[in-house]
């Protein structure tokens, strides 16, 4: 049976086999600071150890959990999702099972939510320990996820939050396929928080977050929160109209002028590849809107549950 708590904590778990000893051990401090206190982990398809762990150390923890697992990688945003629709408490909270942000902003987010002064808590990251790479990758990504898609992102992106049950619900009533869980918890408004940190070095494996996941992440944003690929298309569209009216009214003009007008094949050419990629670029666009739009008409669930035990305290 589900346990009954008051306050969830998700954590979304992929390839995290070497960091489930120190999670046991971070989560039992959390629960040992906070009252009616049930741990969610959500094993995302996970081809490591991670799951035979956990299913090992969980009946043996101090604290009440569940252990869910997906029957494949989802990605996290879903296995979140997921932990959200199992999560009991009065107020939730997600934390990444890499321990990259500090455990105790845990604490902090119960403490800010249970004033009644806010829906939604974020950790603002104020800087990190990370190669210089790294976060000159991040600083990129996120400038422009913020410039194109939702300007209230904090600067430096979100990855760790907590919110109230009525705005799980909210939340989850937005089952949108390809979309992006962090624009929608933005995109839903409400009292935000802030709490600010220092993201740790990862002490155990490497990131699953490749460049690959954050462009394809970029694009259902994109795609999901803005019409910025139609804007400008139709930019484009526009100009290269005007250009050709341009040269239309020369050649015109020439040809009144009495000017011998020999065609170019160049030129010809030019025109032919400038305007045959300019309409695949908009079949392109307009076919990725009418895809999500019919992959959202399907109706599917965001993740499947393969299995879900549940591990109260009471069994120990």
């Amino acid at each position: 049976m589900p346990i009954d708590a008051g306050f969830s904590l998700i954590v979304p778990v992929y390839g995290n086999e070497g960091s489930i000893p120190d999670l046991i051990e971070a989560v039992s401090s959390l629960h040992a600071q906070i009252e009616g206190f049930e741990a969610i982990f959500v094993v995302d398809g996970s081809p490591d150890l991670s799951y035979a762990l956990l299913r090992e150390s969980l009946p043996l923890a101090t604290f009440p959990s569940s252990l869910l697992a997906l029957s494949r990688n989802f990605g996290a945003f879903a296995a979140i999702r997921a932990g959200l629709q199992a999560a009991n408490g009065r107020l939730v909270a997600v934390m990444a099972a890499d321990l990259q942000e500090p455990p105790q902003l845990i604490v902090d987010f119960s403490k800010l939510l249970a004033s009644g002064n806010f829906d939604v808590v974020f950790g603002l990251r104020e800087g990190r320990r990370d190669p210089w790479t790294s976060k000159f990758a991040s600083s990129i990504f996120w400038r422009v996820y913020r410039a194109l898609i939702m300007p209230d992102i904090p600067k430096n992106g979100v990855d760790i939050f907590a919110m109230t049950r009525d705005f799980k619900s909210r939340l989850l009533l937005l089952a949108e396929s390809n979309s992006s869980l962090l624009a929608q918890l933005f995109w839903l408004g409400g009292r935000r928080g802030y709490v600010g940190y220092e993201r740790q070095l990862r002490r155990h494996g490497t990131s699953a977050w490749t460049l690959k996941k954050k462009l394809r992440y970029l694009s259902d944003s994109v795609f999901s929160f803005t019409d910025l690929p139609v804007r400008i298309l139709m930019a484009i569209g526009s100009a290269s109209f005007v250009l050709a009216i341009i040269l239309g009214a020369i050649t015109l003009g020439a040809k009144i002028a009495g000017s011998d007008i020999v065609p170019g094949y160049a030129g010809t050419l030019i025109t032919i590849l400038f305007f045959g990629a300019l309409n695949s670029l908009g079949l392109g666009i307009v076919g990725t809107y009418a895809w999500r739009t019919f992959e959202n008409t399907k109706a599917r669930p965001l993740a499947v549950v393969l299995t879900a035990e549940h591990f109260p305290k009471e069994s120990l």
